[in-house]
Parts: C-alpha cells; sequence; structure tokens
C-alpha cells in the first residue's frame, strides 16, 4: 500500500492512495465527529444531519445528487459511527472531478429545506422501528447501554423516536456549523489518481469550508464496580443476548494481543466459542465476538442467538469459554492460525479502492495519521501466546459484566444466577 498524506493549510487533512492498476476512484470526506459529541437531548442529531446533506444544496436538490455519481455508474453513501461521520462516493476515474464536486457541494451548500426534514424525520423514524423489530439489534443496544450508561457512547447512533421527533431546523444547523470545519475534516482518495490532481480538485471547498479545532467529547472515566443485566420479553422464536465487556482503546499497547484474542474466542468458524457452543453441544445457530476501539476505552462483545429452553446453559459455556482461555495460554499452533487469519483478512480489506479509502480515513481519524498495514501485521506477529492470555484475563472480572437478553421466556434471575467467571 503506497500513500501520501498532507496537513493542509486550512487544517484538514488529506491522505491519497494511487493504485493505477485499477480503473475507479474512491473518495470520503471525513469529520471527527460522530456520537460520543452529542448532548443527550440531541442524541441521533449526527445522524439525522448525514441524512439531509443529500437532501439538496443551492446548486442540486436530492435526486441531481444522486444522479450525478449513479448516472455514470457509480454510487454514494454515508455512515455515522460513535467518533467519525464519513461521507463517500466512487466512480470511474474519468469522473473524479464530478465525484468530489458533489460531495464538496453537499458539504458546503446543503440548504435542509423545511420540507425535506419533515420527510426524513419520518424516514429516520422508521429506521428506528425497523431496528427496534430486529432482537439482535435490541440485544446489543441494551448491553451498549449497560456498558456505557450516562455516557454518549451507551446511545443509539440513531437516537430514539421522541429526539428526533423534537429535533429542529435550527438544531441541525446549530451543529453543522459548530463541528463542520477545517479542524474536523479527513479527506481520503484512492484509485487511479495523484497528490496533485486530488489537491487541485479540493481547492474549492478548502477555500470556503469553515475553520475550527477538533472537537472534544465527554470521556469514560468511572470504573464498572457491578454487574449489570437486563431481560427484555418479546414474542419471537429464538433468545438473544450479548455479553458486554470493557475492552481497550486504540492507542493500548495490548490491542493487537486483544485482537488475536477476540479471533481465537469467536471471528471466525474455527473459533473457541463457535467449536463449542455450536458445533459440540448445538446450542446455538450463530455466536460472535467483535471489538470496538475508541480514543481512551475500548468494548468487547459476544453476540449469540440460541434455543430458548439452553439460554442459560449457552450462556454459562459462553463465559467458562473466556475463563478458560484467560487461566491457559492458546497453543503456538492456535496462535499460528488466529495471527495468519487476521494478516489475511487486512490483505483482503484492501484490495479494493473502496477498503483503501476507508483504511486511509480510520487511520487519520483514530490516529491522526496513516497507519502502515506492514507495521501493524509486525505488531501483531510479535503477539506471544501469555499476552493473548493476559487480554482474555483483562475481560474476567464478575463486576464488570453486562448481559442483555431478548427472549420470550428468560428469567432476570436464572441469567443473574448463570452469569459468573
Amino acid at each position: 500500500m503506497i500513500f501520501t498524506q498532507e496537513r493542509l493549510n486550512q487544517g484538514a487533512q488529506l491522505a491519497v492512495a494511487e493504485m493505477p492498476h485499477v480503473e475507479s476512484v474512491s473518495v470520503g470526506m471525513w469529520l471527527a465527529v460522530g456520537g460520543r459529541h452529542e448532548a443527550k437531548r440531541q442524541n441521533g442529531i449526527f445522524h439525522f444531519l448525514e441524512h439531509m446533506l443529500f437532501k439538496g444544496t443551492t446548486k442540486r436538490n436530492a435526486r441531481e445528487i444522486s444522479e450525478e455519481v449513479e448516472g455514470v455508474g457509480g454510487y454514494l453513501n454515508a455512515f455515522t459511527a460513535e467518533e467519525m461521520t464519513c461521507y463517500y462516493a466512487r466512480a470511474s476515474a474519468s469522473h473524479l472531478a464530478s465525484v468530489v464536486d458533489v460531495l464538496s457541494d453537499m458539504l458546503l451548500r446543503a440548504t435542509f429545506p423545511a420540507a425535506e426534514i419533515e420527510r426524513e424525520r419520518g424516514v429516520i423514524q422508521e429506521e428506528i422501528r425497523m431496528y427496534e423489530d430486529q432482537p439482535s439489534q435490541v440485544a446489543q443496544d441494551l448491553a451498549t447501554a449497560l456498558l456505557w450508561p450516562n455516557n454518549p457512547l451507551g446511545r443509539p447512533l440513531a437516537g430514539t423516536n421522541n429526539n428526533i421527533q423534537r429535533m429542529r431546523r435550527r438544531d441541525l444547523l446549530h451543529y453543522r456549523s459548530k463541528f463542520y470545519h477545517s479542524g474536523n475534516l479527513c479527506i481520503t482518495v484512492a484509485g487511479k489518481t495523484d497528490l496533485v490532481e486530488v489537491k487541485e480538485l479540493l481547492r474549492p471547498l478548502l477555500r470556503h469550508f469553515p475553520v475550527g479545532t477538533r472537537a472534544p467529547f465527554l470521556p469514560v472515566s468511572r470504573r464498572q464496580t457491578q454487574p449489570r443485566f437486563q431481560v427484555v420479553r418479546k414474542p419471537i422464536e429464538q433468545t438473544q443476548f450479548v455479553v458486554g465487556l470493557r475492552g481497550v482503546s486504540r492507542h493500548d499497547p495490548r490491542r493487537s494481543a486483544f485482537r488475536l484474542m477476540s479471533v481465537l474466542l469467536g471471528e471466525n468458524m474455527s473459533s473457541r466459542l463457535f467449536q463449542t457452543v455450536r458445533e459440540k453441544h448445538g446450542l446455538a445457530y450463530s455466536i460472535s465476538t467483535g471489538a470496538s476501539y475508541y480514543e481512551e476505552t475500548g468494548s468487547f462483545f459476544i453476540n449469540a442467538g440460541v434455543e430458548n429452553s439452553k439460554t442459560v446453559q449457552a450462556l454459562r459455556l459462553t463465559l467458562q469459554t473466556i475463563r478458560k482461555l484467560s487461566t491457559r495460554a492458546p497453543s503456538a499452533k492456535e496462535l499460528r492460525r488466529a495471527k495468519e487469519y487476521t494478516y489475511g483478512q487486512i490483505h483482503l480489506g484492501l484490495e479494493s479502492p473502496d477498503s483503501q479509502m476507508m483504511w486511509l480515513g480510520e487511520g487519520l481519524i483514530g490516529h491522526n495519521r496513516v497507519l502502515n498495514p506492514d507495521k501493524l501485521i509486525q505488531q501483531i506477529e510479535a503477539v506471544t501466546p501469555e499476552e493473548v492470555r493476559a487480554a482474555a484475563a483483562l475481560l474476567v472480572h464478575n463486576e464488570r459484566l453486562n448481559i442483555a437478553v431478548v427472549s420470550p421466556t428468560a428469567e432476570l434471575a436464572e441469567i443473574e444466577a448463570a452469569a459468573r467467571f
């Protein structure tokens, strides 16, 4: 991966990955703001903002925004996360100028028409209702809220129906004015182009984009001192449970060991949880792990869908599997498999312009620099079996346990009784 990184005069950051062997180009306009930067009453506003930037500018209406990119075979999209918002597009390299102009137009000249705000308010509320109809998503949201109480990290990125109903045009304009500026802006481009061409195309955006400094957020300061549980009854056919535990930050030197620990436990079909809970005991159709890394903290989740009558057994076996790894280091052979899987995921994830554009952006937002994949692989390669065991031991504390269950039959008392490391 060959890339160039620059901090521009206006304070924005730029990274370009040249891929002369492809015929397309992917562009991402990133803002270092997301759910963590919202006040409680405005929970969901950055996601609302993301939707509204597609709804018309002084230069284009909503249809023209999409047609200008899709009309040449490209695509245009966006997402909101806890610490970032990204607007991105991909098209043939010959249409790079048009793609940059559309994204720049959205950032600079979105008009927030009142009729479109009302229409999109309903769309977002339907999106929230869709999530509420998905038991796995409900369990994940409940576990996140248990893990981060009284902090923006514990709130749903889409907000709540009540919050979305309360938001007014002035709220959206205020958040755009406060947070959409050069101090929060990162631009990443990957594909058949070069730094000189990209910088020239960005001049109109950077000439008019407001200037500012990187936005702060409320850090997670309190340690968890007691376990937290929540059971929600729903008339569904299968029980969903999520185990949530605090992990490590993106800057923690133990992150590589933590990543390998997650792979060993549940990121593929050869993982311990999949082999034990599903293959050996037949207790679940799906069981998996995932980790998130934030500026000063992190999270580790285990998600499972299990037969209603086997929920307690599956939960106990899940926690026992973590405890076993925390007390006995993996073999060299098992760790080698986890490392090779991780290397493969890194390499496969960098094959396309889209994935390289995302890699560049996540590095700039999270580290103020693009991460070198080769150096990252070197760090992972250096991890020892004992370091993986120690990473698992970080999780094995009953007082830091968070369990959310969505089920037609589960009882809170039986979940609490089963939840012991």
